[in-house]
C-alpha cells in the first residue's frame, strides 16, 4: 500500500509539474506576441511622425 501511494503522489507531482510548464508556455507565448505588437506600433508610430516632420519642414 506505501508503494501504491507514494507512486500515486510522483504521479500528481508530474501532473502538476506538466500543469506549470503548460501556464509557463502560454505566458511566454502571450508575452512574445504582445512585444511583437508593440514594436509594430512603436516603429507604424515612429515613421508616420518622421513624415509629419518632414511635412512641417
Amino acid at each position: 500500500m506505501k508503494t501504491l501511494r507514494r507512486a500515486q503522489g510522483a504521479i500528481e507531482y508530474l501532473f502538476m509539474l506538466a500543469a506549470a510548464l503548460i501556464l509557463i508556455a502560454v505566458v511566454l507565448r502571450v508575452i512574445t506576441t504582445s512585444l511583437q505588437e508593440i514594436t509594430t506600433a512603436v516603429t507604424d508610430y515612429t515613421e508616420y511622425l518622421r513624415e509629419k516632420l518632414l511635412q512641417t519642414l
